[in-house]
């Protein structure tokens, strides 16, 4: 038995550290040989799962500086088939990675938007002048370093261990506290776990329409951890609303709590219960690939 764990590549992305943080878990408990794909989009890896590609996704979700990761939500939204089985907490620290002599000559850095904005604070102090370029990943433009001196790419340690690039600052996010949960994805129910995730439209933009539908929670107890809204992409101010829950969606609580907010919303949609695991960065080569 192949198990494949589809991921966002290439080689040396945080994604791909989960992923192999998510193989090391599952190996301990099913005996299974594990397969990393990477992909070139977060979209793409979604749909390797749902079209049966891949068994599993490990896809970024929420950064605990930038929020959520919208193409996973709004992907997800659109999908109807994937489940979260867990998820997976990484603490992300950030280099600039270049074969510049020093910073003053840099005039161009390429990263993912997310790696970009969690160090903007530090791009603008160091490097003010410089030419922001967004990229599919914080590992796309690492095979073309060398090849231009005055280009940088932020990235990972282990990024630049595997490209075998210089590090000229480290760290250089803007929060030390810097992390980002990820969400392993399978087309299988998971009906247990500590949180469930869930997403839901409401019928009009009404006053207390929103209220309604949150109080559904409120009034059997169920804690909130999460909350975010994203455009529906049919019109200006309609909204999806993404929310976790600090309970087990086999519970009779919960249970009775979408029962209660499906008469409230235009159209629900649960992703499953799971456990959430605290993991650490991975700084070697994959033995999975």
């Amino acid at each position: 038995m192949v198990l494949s764990i589809a991921h966002l590549g290439p080689s040396g992305t945080y994604a791909e550290m989960a992923a192999l943080a998510c193989a090391q878990q599952l190996q301990a408990e099913i005996k299974a040989e594990i397969q990393l794909c990477p992909y070139p989009s977060i979209i793409q890896t979604l749909y390797s799962v749902a079209e049966r590609q891949s068994q599993l996704a490990v896809v970024p979700v929420e950064n605990s500086i930038e929020g959520g990761v919208g193409v996973t939500l709004d992907t997800l939204w659109q999908l109807d088939v994937l489940h979260i089985q867990r998820a997976l907490v990484l603490p992300i620290s950030h280099a600039l990675l270049s074969c510049a002599t020093g910073l003053e000559n840099i005039q161009t850095v390429y990263s993912h938007p997310q790696a970009l904005a969690q160090c903007q604070g530090w791009l603008h102090q160091f490097l003010p002048n410089a030419q922001l370029i967004p990229t599919n990943s914080t590992t796309e433009a690492l095979q073309q370093l060398d090849q231009d001196v005055s280009t940088a790419a932020i990235a990972s340690q282990r990024a630049a261990q595997i490209y075998g690039l210089p590090i000229l600052a480290y760290p250089i996010n803007d929060h030390p506290d810097n992390c980002t949960r990820f969400w392993v994805l399978s087309p299988e129910v998971a009906p247990q776990g500590s949180h469930t995730s869930l997403a839901f439209s409401i019928p009009a933009n009404l006053p207390g329409a929103l209220v309604k539908a949150l109080q559904v929670f409120a009034e059997r107890g169920l804690n909130l951890s999460r909350i975010e809204s994203r455009p529906t992409k049919r019109s200006l101010g309609d909204y999806l609303f993404f929310v976790d829950i600090e309970a087990s969606l086999d519970t009779e609580t919960v249970q009775a709590a979408l029962i209660d907010l499906k008469a409230q919303t235009e159209m629900l949609k649960v992703f499953g219960s799971y456990c959430i695991y605290n993991i650490e960065p991975c700084n070697t080569e994959s033995r999975f690939n």
